[in-house]
């Protein structure tokens, strides 16, 4: 019996580095799996561009091609020559120094000068590893979801925009902080960061028709989901409200999940539309800060992306399909 397993990945900037890993080792896995089939990927801001990534390269490539375009993108999206090293230095200094206690004037991203400049080249990355205009050609009756999660700023409500839908506008549009980058427009409404909606995308990926409906759901977790001790500073405060603030819908959505789950396991629920499914997170469970979420430094998101393909390693050793569900935490005691 084969079992469908959907991906949903949160976002969190440049963390989701991490996620690329991840997708970079569990896709080759679903790929050449005989047991379970890939039935739709969801992701949010920095989740949402790894999401496009692995299911672009997936459809194009399989396996293979899904970390070949995930591993390019990402090098692309890397701070490499002496210009953007300079500029992520200064844009990582500038974060710092607004979430301190030290005063700082606050500026409007439209009177920003480099924010329209850093929009043209997000999209001019994405372009270069995700040819948009062949995506309607691979879209199929039977290929894996894909949903991208945006908040609509004038409606005042969660959008997501879905497989042939995804256009550049809805990346960026979903990766659109509102403090550092203007609103998007898409077909006459504007749109910022996914991270205020759902984040990542799960509703889209459960509510489908019963042949793609996910028998297990693969969580990649960018926030933490607790803390040991109690924030303190100013940095603090602002660090563990930003990654409350992006835990809240996702908690939401698989709670619902949950109590959907044990209503069908008590039989209270008949209907063929419901089914069981198996939650799994794969969480970076590590103290990084807010800023951090804007560093493109070379070395980080190389260690980042290596980090997330040890943790699906240690994941992918660990589950059987159908099993308990369980959450693979990372040990960060060992030099990180």
């Amino acid at each position: 019996m084969t079992t469908n397993v959907a991906i949903a990945c949160q976002g969190g900037g440049s963390h989701t580095a991490f996620t690329a890993g991840v997708l970079e080792t569990v896709l080759p896995h679903l790929h050449a799996a005989d047991d379970c089939r890939l039935v739709g990927l969801s992701g949010t801001s920095g989740g949402a561009v790894s999401a496009l990534a692995g299911w672009y390269g997936y459809l194009t490539g399989g396996g293979e091609g899904a970390v070949e375009t995930l591993r390019s993108l990402w090098a692309d999206i890397a701070a490499s020559d002496p210009y953007e090293r300079l500029l992520n230095e200064w844009v990582v200094w500038g974060s710092r120094l607004q979430h301190s206690a030290a005063p700082t004037p606050s500026l409007s991203p439209y009177h920003l000068p480099f924010s329209d400049m850093g929009k043209r080249e997000f999209v001019r990355v994405l372009e270069r590893h995700v040819d948009f205009d062949r995506i309607p050609d691979l879209v199929t009756s039977d290929c894996p979801r894909l949903v991208v999660g945006t908040v609509d700023v004038n409606a005042g409500e969660f959008e997501t925009f879905t497989e042939e839908n995804v256009s550049p506008a809805a990346i960026l549009a979903s990766a659109a902080v509102p403090s550092l980058f203007e609103a998007v427009e898409i077909d006459g409404h504007y749109h910022w960061d996914g991270l205020f909606s759902q984040n990542p995308p799960v509703y889209d990926l459960m509510h489908t028709d019963p042949a793609r409906k996910p028998d297990e759901l693969w969580v990649v977790q960018i926030n933490p989901q607790t803390r040991e001790d109690e924030p303190r500073t100013v940095e603090e405060i602002s660090d563990r409200r930003n990654e409350l603030s992006g835990n809240i819908s996702l908690n939401q959505e698989l709670r619902f999940i949950e109590t959907v789950n044990r209503w069908v396991d008590r039989g209270d629920l008949s209907d063929e539309r419901y089914s069981h499914t198996e939650i799994r997170r794969i969480v970076l469970d590590e103290q990084l800060g807010y800023p951090s979420k804007l560093d493109r430094s070379t070395e980080f998101i190389q260690r980042l992306r290596e980090q997330g393909i040890a943790d699906a390693d240690a994941f992918l050793d660990g589950v059987t399909i159908g099993e308990h569900a369980h959450t693979v935490h990372r040990d960060t005691t060992h030099g990180h």
